[in-house]
Order: structure tokens, then sequence, then C-alpha cells
């Protein structure tokens, strides 16, 4: 499988969910696990039911979590330019037509999240935006038909833990 492009900061979030889960949420659940045990019939018992569930919950996002870490391929936004968009840029485009203004991040996909605007390379707008200008302008395909839109500016943002 390919790398799966990351930024330290998100790679750090990634380690600190993952050690999270092993020392405090997989620990706290065999205590509920043993205290369910503790009352009785574990066949009509609703609290051990719940705490096997969970378990199996937690060990799944350990395993996510662990297979995602070694995917990653940490990149970076140190030495960044603004003349083209490239993985980590910040990005101002102007719907063609409508005017209509906004500004992503391009990030990987386990970075992603649209309600702070930051948006994957593996998208279709992410990709349309990889390697152009200030100036250039690109269509991408839609569920709600094709969008034309204009880079009207690259910046570079810090990253933040």
């Amino acid at each position: 499988m390919d790398k799966i492009p990351i930024t330290k900061a998100g790679f750090a979030r990634l380690k600190r969910e993952l050690e999270v889960v092993k020392t405090i949420s997989i620990p706290q659940n065999i205590k509920d696990i043993e205290i369910a045990r503790g009352h009785g019939d574990l066949s009509e018992n609703a609290e051990y039911s719940a705490a096997k569930e969970r378990q199996s919950f937690l060990h799944g996002k350990m395993q996510e979590l662990e297979n995602n870490l070694a995917m990653s391929n940490v990149i970076d936004l140190k030495n960044l330019t603004c003349e083209r968009v490239v993985f980590g840029s910040t990005v101002a485009i102007e719907e063609i037509g409508t005017g209509k203004g906004i500004t992503y991040q391009l990030l990987g996909p386990l970075e992603s999240d649209l309600e702070r605007d930051r948006i994957s390379v593996t998208s279709p707008i992410g990709r349309a935006l990889i390697g152009k200008r200030v100036g250039d302008e690109v269509s991408v395909k839609t569920p709600g038909g094709v969008r034309e839109f204009e880079i009207i500016d690259i910046t570079v943002q810090e990253e933040e833990d």
C-alpha cells in the first residue's frame, strides 16, 4: 500500500491518541469487565456485554491507529514555498461565476476536516489544485456537476499541535 502523507503535528496527534487508548482506555475497560464479571450470571449481564463490546472497539481502534502510524509519511511543512500548491499549502480559491471564495489547507486523508477547512490532497478539489499557481483556473467534477475555480492566493501556515 502507498504511504499516507501527514504533517508532524498530525503524526504526533495520532501517537497521543494511541497512547491514551493503550494506557488509559484499555486498562479502564479491563477493570470494567472485572467489575461486571463480579455481578454474577454473565449470560444476562448487560454491563458485562457492554464492557466486552467496548473492549472489541478499543482493540480495533488501537489496531487502526497503529496501522495509520505505520503507513504515515511525515512531511515537514517548514520549507514550503508559495509558488505552487503542494501538500500543506493553504489555498484561497474563488468560484468562477459566483465569486464565492473559500480557503482550504491541503493535508492528507488522516487530517482532513471540512469544518476546519482542511481537505485531503486526494479529494477531487485537492487533486485539481495540486501543482497549480496563483491565477490558474481549475475544473472540478462534483456530484452537483462541474465547478470552476480560480486560485487567488497560496500561503503556508505554521504547523499547530
